[in-house]
């Protein structure tokens, strides 16, 4: 299911009018597993740490700046900035965090936000309590939110647990403020944004940003870096995104 929703959102980004694709200034690169694929599950959801290397290593050697959202007001000041997102908080995320540790230089600091599943930490495969902890006073890492059981928001009636209670029990974890939310299968309205606006200041979709208006904070679109994406093919993804900023 999660993964038609997400081949979804692409196909229809493709069909949005070449005004709307502008407003996608900064690329927002969205993962989930970093960990071979062993035949289990969707492999598209799977990026190797081979790969997963070479693509930081890429955006290092180009001059990107690696950013979270607690540096959201640096991204007009940096040199061609770039936010890498991490949804599900699965337990082999820790690998992200390991290569970005060894590919971190005096010049070079990667980063990246991971959107955790509050009601999930500690499950098997997923984050645990002691890992969010150690990874928000890393300085590499930012945990945010991906809701506390992961259901379509559009289809919530009491949206409160879901949004105001994850961000308080992550905070309570990290010691740190959740400012963002990633929505579950990039599922979205009027309804959810406005009730995302009242705990969190950005809301993240998957491949479409349906209006670039008063809530773009809330809409904002992700590369969704596949498994079977060449190294190619996430350069061109991502210096084509860059580039919308100066057309």
């Amino acid at each position: 299911m999660k993964r038609k929703s997400i081949i979804l959102a692409c196909l229809l980004v493709l069909c949005l009018p070449g005004g709307v694709l502008a407003e996608k200034k900064i690329p927002i690169l969205m993962y989930h597993s970093i960990a071979k694929f062993e035949g289990k599950g969707d492999k598209d959801l799977y990026v190797s740490p081979e790969d997963f290397e070479k693509q930081i290593l890429y955006l290092r050697e180009h001059g990107f700046t690696p950013l979270t959202f607690e540096e959201w007001d640096k991204r007009e000041k940096v040199n061609k900035p770039v936010f890498l997102t991490f949804d599900d908080g699965y337990k082999n995320n820790l690998k992200a965090y390991e290569i970005f540790k060894k590919l971190k230089t005096d010049d070079f600091t990667p980063k990246g936000t991971f959107f955790v599943i509050s009601d999930f930490l500690g499950r098997k495969n997923r984050l645990s309590k002691s890992d969010l902890n150690m990874l928000a006073a890393s300085g590499l890492i930012s945990v945010q939110s991906h809701t506390a059981t992961h259901p379509n928001l559009t289809k919530v009636k009491d949206l409160a647990a879901e949004l105001k209670g994850s961000k308080e029990a992550i905070e309570k974890i990290t010691n740190k403020p959740v400012i963002a939310l990633a929505y579950p299968f990039g599922s979205f309205n009027q309804r959810v944004i406005d009730e995302t606006k009242k705990v969190y200041d950005f809301g993240l979709a998957t491949s479409i940003n349906e209006s670039g208006g008063k809530d773009r904070q809330y809409e904002l679109s992700r590369i969704f870096v596949t498994g079977s994406m060449t190294l190619d093919e996430f350069a061109k993804r991502v210096d084509r995104n860059r580039q919308k900023a100066s057309e």
